[in-house]
């Protein structure tokens, strides 16, 4: 049998995400709880704790990552249909979470297919399952919880808005705090059940203040003028939909039953605003502070490492340059060409050669080219011979690591401004995937990560514009730590796919001899001259690469 678990009145600090649970607790309508921060932050722990403190949803159902359909949803039976003439459903972990807690620890990590069945039960209520015709139904409404570590990768939009409140976790205790945390662990390890029976009092009176509070919902009035301060809150942050302004309200009801207030007043307001609005606000709002959905605001790390050896291009420091991105990018011209009124790939291949024409005759690819695949294809060559369509799905996530040369030779012919068009096009073709998306700087001697791990955001120009360029190039440099880092990557989720993306003038002294493969790697060269002086094909060569010289300017005219 397992152990009782930590209390929740036991656990010490993360005043938000306690206040975000209970809310939940006493009106289960706000739409649940995300907690997004790094592990060891009681994360787990509070979430499972959230059964202790209340009677009406006593149950706890956890819904591992390696879980399957038919375990989610559950299964029919069609053999007693075939023998019997009667449908017997076998209940799967939305049945059981009826009226219960339903939790997924790393829900960013959660299979697609599994994410939209969570999507259409949380938004009904409904769990329906058809099979061969036959079909049973059952109500299936829960707490949804989910954890989720940012640096792991982002939420899916659709999924990130049904969560009512997002908690950023902070990790920041004092050392009072801390010497608390490890004496009452220990307490408890030592003695669970002793340990228990002494928060017995704190839990009775912690549940009994949200029965109390839940109870007391009806009974809270509202001003017209509140509502009216959150919608324009509400416009002012950009947000989608009429979700945000629904939960603000009642997030702000629940926190006034809490404080056994007759009527919401604005403390009750504010009390809740960056529960609701943290991750549905748009990065462009007005007065925006708070992190795109799913994650911390993107942000140039620390530098990841040190100046490159004066074998690598040593310019010294220098002061950084600005280079705003490209309206458009030669890298878009045969996926552009493709897009154009969703034409028929055989009307581009008109000319190109039979090979583009064959089995791709009639097929229209509208958004759906794979830039990389069909570059890799075409072994760099230009025009390019054939086009391959985007698969469907699979469920096998997928990185996109792009290794960004930030060194001062980019800035010749504005070709710096050229390699981020070409990454926002990189990026907006993994964003409609629901693809993650890294971005790595190497320049002024330094290399640093100036997009952590995530979700391809839906809009890159802005961050890119601010990212400067100058020094020289440490190649080697953030080739080893792309190699580290995919490692890393793969033993902790072994079915992910990453391709790589290196993106340079190929004007770097390293040894090549030192340049070692680091996977699928397609090298982007933005040399802008006929007589090349870098050596973007013989880096290319060293690494295993397929090498793609992007084309000026003009061929977009």
């Amino acid at each position: 049998m397992p152990g009782p678990e930590f209390p929740f009145s036991a656990v010490t600090g993360q005043a938000q995400y306690k206040l975000a649970l209970v809310l939940v607790a006493i009106d289960a309508s706000i739409g649940g709880v995300l907690v997004s921060g790094p592990r060891g932050t009681a994360k787990s722990t509070l979430a499972r704790g959230l059964a202790q403190i209340t009677a009406e949803h006593s149950h706890f159902v956890t819904l591992p990552l390696g879980a399957s359909e038919e375990m989610l949803v559950g299964t029919l039976d069609l053999q007693k249909v075939l023998d019997d003439q009667r449908v017997e459903f076998h209940p799967g972990l939305l049945a059981k979470a009826d009226k219960g807690i339903l939790y997924v620890d790393e829900v960013n990590l959660l299979a697609d297919n599994l994410v939209d069945l969570l999507l259409d039960v949380s938004a009904s209520g409904v769990n329906r399952i058809e099979r061969d015709g036959i079909s049973h139904s059952h109500a299936a409404r829960f707490i949804l919880l989910g954890t989720m570590n940012p640096d792991e990768g982002e939420l899916r939009p659709q999924l990130l808005d049904r969560f009512g409140l997002l908690v950023e976790i902070d990790q920041h205790y004092s050392a009072e705090d801390r010497v608390a945390i490890v004496e009452r662990r220990e307490a408890f390890d030592r003695d669970p059940l002793g340990f228990v029976e002494q928060q017995a009092d704190q839990q009775r009176q912690l549940r009994e203040r949200i029965e109390r509070a839940s109870g007391a919902l009806g009974q809270v009035g509202s001003d017209p003028e509140l509502r009216l301060e959150i919608a324009n809150r509400c416009i002012a942050a950009g947000v989608d939909g009429m979700r945000a302004d629904i939960v603000w309200h009642r997030a702000a009801r629940a926190h006034a039953a809490w404080q056994c207030k007759p009527v919401i007043d604005i403390d009750d307001v504010n009390a809740v605003e960056d529960l609701v609005i943290g991750h549905r606000r748009k990065d462009n709002a007005s007065g925006s502070q708070s992190p795109p959905a799913g994650g911390r605001a993107p942000q140039r790390d620390a530098p990841a490492q040190s100046a490159e050896s004066s074998a690598g291009g040593d310019w010294g420091r220098m002061e950084p340059v600005k280079q705003a991105t490209a309206p458009a990018s030669p890298f878009n011209a045969p996926v552009m060409k493709a897009e154009a009124g969703a034409q028929r790939i055989d009307d581009y291949a008109r000319g190109q050669g039979d090979s583009a024409r064959g089995a791709n005759r009639g097929r229209r690819f509208g958004r759906q080219v794979d830039w990389f695949q069909t570059l890799v294809s075409n072994h760099g060559r230009w025009p390019l011979q054939r086009l391959l369509p985007r698969r469907q799905p699979t469920g096998q996530p997928r990185l996109h690591l792009v290794l960004l040369d930030t060194s001062a030779s980019t800035l010749s012919n504005n070709r710096f401004a050229d390699a981020k068009a070409a990454i926002v096009r990189i990026a907006e073709q993994a964003y409609l995937a629901r693809e993650q998306l890294t971005i790595l700087g190497f320049g002024n001697q330094r290399v640093e990560t100036l997009l952590p791990r995530k979700r391809a955001p839906r809009a890159l120009r802005k961050l890119l514009d601010g990212i400067d360029a100058g020094g020289g190039t440490p190649l080697l440099e953030v080739i080893q730590q792309a190699a580290s880092y995919r490692a890393r990557l793969q033993r902790q989720q072994p079915g992910l796919r990453i391709d790589n993306y290196l993106v340079t003038d190929g004007k770097s002294s390293v040894a090549l001899e030192q340049l070692t493969p680091i996977g699928q790697t397609l090298l982007i060269d933005i040399e802008d001259s006929r007589v090349k002086r870098g050596r973007g094909v013989d880096i290319a060569r060293a690494l295993g690469a397929i090498y793609y010289p992007l084309p000026s300017s003009p061929l977009l005219s």
